[in-house]
């Protein structure tokens, strides 16, 4: 995803969202719906989520230092992750509270052409901010579903204003039939029952925010496709035998960090090694853009040495063979100490 687009999908959310917010309020103030409150909260919510994403943004282009020599992308996922807390708390929660409250002590809609007008309006408005988004992400997509866009993207922004606009648009015709039963049978209660759907709609939405915000969090590596990508570059010369391990994780949603062991000749020398390092980062980085931090390692290759090593977290993807000559690998990996041929780990 591009900043300069992601940013356009936000500005545009935020903009109508303000306006709804203001606009919904007042026809609860007119109308004493309490469709129409859940709804100015879930706006005002919506409004303060994209206020967060754009700080989260523009602190994650901070340059690196000393203390983060890898930047600060990461906190466009922290940003987002809050985004996910916000809707959860102040728009879920506060509109169960206030649908229960309405369906305990229902009470009749005043001027019911108020409420029902300001929610028509704001679903037209809505579908324009929802298609700016769509449109925004259409180069992403390319061809899956919404969903599968929002577990895939690395960039938080433009899956989180998808899902806000679309709950928001699912939401404003949920308290449209609330309304609209409300005033039709002269029974608050279709009222509370609506606000309530609407409440349970956002902690279901900011639920899925979370549990794939937290994953970016947590730290992900490249896409199965980029992954091949980059295996292919690298191998595509004669400059180095193969790949002997490789791992890959995303330092932002627009940095990626990849770390690989290859394999060379034995009788090659620390010239040729640099060279042919220097050759395999920039295939690398011509297929892969994204991959702006490589951090390559040359070994030699004994396929009649193996070695099953163990993380904390279970089996890791450890060297599938023991670098010949060098018994002590496996330690000094566990160590941190592995050498990095000369010029190599370049941050372009």
């Amino acid at each position: 995803m591009s900043s300069s687009g992601g940013t356009r999908a936000i500005v545009a959310a935020l903009l109508a969202n303000l306006g709804i917010a203001i606009t919904k309020f007042i026809a609860y103030l007119l109308s004493g719906s309490s469709s129409m409150l859940a709804e100015s909260v879930h706006s005002l919510a919506d409004s303060g989520n994209q206020v967060l994403l754009l700080i989260g943004g523009k602190r994650a282009n901070r340059a690196a230092t000393e203390e983060h020599p890898f930047g600060y992308g990461r906190e466009r996922y922290i940003y987002a992750f809050l985004v996910s807390i916000i809707l959860f708390s102040v728009g879920g929660v506060f509109s169960l509270y206030e649908g229960v409250h309405k369906i305990e002590h229902p009470e009749p809609i005043n001027v019911p052409w108020v409420p029902l007008g300001v929610l028509l309006i704001a679903i037209v408005l809505e579908s324009f901010s929802l298609r700016t988004a769509l449109g925004e992400s259409a180069g992403e997509r390319k061809g899956i579903s919404i969903l599968e866009f929002v577990r895939r993207a690395k960039a938080p922004e433009l899956p989180v204003v998808v899902l806000e606009d679309i709950a928001a648009l699912v939401g404003l015709v949920l308290a449209l039939l609330g309304v609209s039963a409300a005033v039709i049978t002269g029974n608050g209660v279709y009222d509370g029952i609506g606000t309530v759907f609407i409440g349970l709609l956002l902690i279901v939405v900011a639920i899925v925010l979370g549990i794939e915000v937290k994953s970016l969090l947590v730290g992900e590596g490249a896409s199965p496709a980029d992954t091949e990508a980059i295996k292919a570059a690298a191998t595509e010369g004669a400059d180095i035998d193969q790949i002997i391990h490789m791992k890959t994780l995303y330092l932002g949603p627009d940095e990626l960090l990849v770390g690989m062991k290859v394999a060379v000749t034995a009788t090659t020398s620390a010239h040729q090694v640099s060279a042919a390092i220097n050759a395999v980062e920039q295939r690398v980085r011509a297929a892969v853009p994204i991959a702006r931090v490589i951090y390559i390692e040359p070994d030699i290759f004994d396929p009649d040495y193996r070695v099953e090593a163990e993380s904390s977290a279970g089996p890791a993807a450890a060297s599938p063979a023991q670098p010949a000559g060098r018994p002590d690998a496996a330690a000094a990996r566990q160590g941190g100490h592995d050498a990095v041929a000369p010029g190599t780990g370049d941050r372009h």
